[in-house]
């Protein structure tokens, strides 16, 4: 297809599934910290939750790291995900001190249903039958949506609280959003690439990874300590 060609099956896919990647890049928890009416206590279940997905996080990128070295023959696609999981350990040491600032005891939070069902969507990526241009794809979406969401929450006419601007910044950075940029020219070399089968899987976890992340949203939305039945 001419459009695909064009602008590279990510951006196909983000115009075809329009109403999804929407619902997760300009969520109503997303929208709420712009314009300064979030709840504070949606915002500690979000800190909590995300420290824990972001560990299960580390260990999925790492198996993207492997599936690259060992299936990616362009050397410069290991340094771009290697740049992303360098910048892991301090994200790691981020939500700790957020959570010292916040008050959030990261020690007794456990992880509700819609983490649990998302870390165990991406250890199911983990597995050696799933190809390294799925996984990318995943990588690719999963941190496509957080730069998009908070930079959303950066831009002109926010009304950001201040005490919030930090983690705003930590996604919604310029330098994170060239890394998403090369994460995604990873991702739509590969997919150009692909077999018609290989296509079809990594459109399928596209979509599953913007459910997962909207779930994610609502889950945090919901009140904190609330049951995530």
């Amino acid at each position: 297809m001419e459009e695909e060609a064009e602008n590279g099956m990510i951006e196909t896919w983000v115009k075809k599934h329009r109403l999804i990647y929407i619902g997760a890049t300009r969520h109503p928890f997303i929208l709420s910290i712009r314009d300064g009416t979030v709840d504070l206590s949606h915002f500690k279940t979000w800190l909590g939750q995300d420290y824990l997905f972001v560990r299960a996080f580390v260990a999925f990128a790492a198996n993207v790291l492997i599936k690259a070295y060992k299936e990616s023959g362009n050397s410069s696609d290991m340094d771009v995900i290697l740049t992303g999981m360098a910048a892991l350990n301090d994200e790691i040491a981020w939500f700790k001190r957020e959570a010292i600032k916040w008050g959030v005891s990261l020690s007794d939070i456990h992880p509700q249903k819609a983490n649990l069902k998302y870390c165990r969507f991406l250890e199911s990526l983990m597995s050696p039958e799933v190809e390294h241009t799925v996984a990318i794809t995943a990588f690719c979406a999963i941190e496509a949506v957080y730069q998009e969401s908070f930079a959303h929450c950066l831009e002109e006419g926010s009304t950001t609280p201040p005490e919030l601007q930090e983690t705003c910044q930590r996604w919604g950075n310029e330098q994170f959003g060239q890394y998403c940029h090369s994460l995604r020219e990873i991702a739509n070399g590969r997919l150009k690439k692909a077999s018609d089968d290989i296509l079809k899987k990594s459109e399928v976890v596209f979509l599953e990874i913007l459910e997962h992340e909207v779930e994610f949203w609502n889950m945090s939305s919901r009140v904190a300590g609330a049951k995530d039945q």
